[in-house]
């Protein structure tokens, strides 16, 4: 999946990579119903947690692995970005 593929909501707390969803820690689930929960990402950089769920249709645990090591690089360059004057 590319960056550009990242929708984040208005909320900022819950990014859709398809059917599959990571959601901030302490945002509303609602968007997550019917979901399964496939792990725990930790951002390095701000300590912020996201929990990766997948529509159970789909889930994958490997899957949900690369996704995680993928979005914790994407959060990696947020924080860069948000640095850099």
């Amino acid at each position: 999946m590319l960056l550009s593929e990242v929708q984040r909501t208005e909320s900022g707390g819950v990014i859709n990579m398809g059917r599959t969803l990571a959601i901030k820690k302490g945002q509303t689930r609602e968007k997550a119903v019917g979901f399964r929960e496939m792990g725990t990402l930790r951002c390095d950089s701000c300590g912020e947690e996201f929990s990766i769920v997948h529509d159970p249709a789909s889930a994958d645990k490997m899957l949900a692995e690369m996704q995680a090591k993928w979005l914790e690089k994407v959060l990696a360059e947020e924080h860069e970005r948000q640095e850099t004057p």
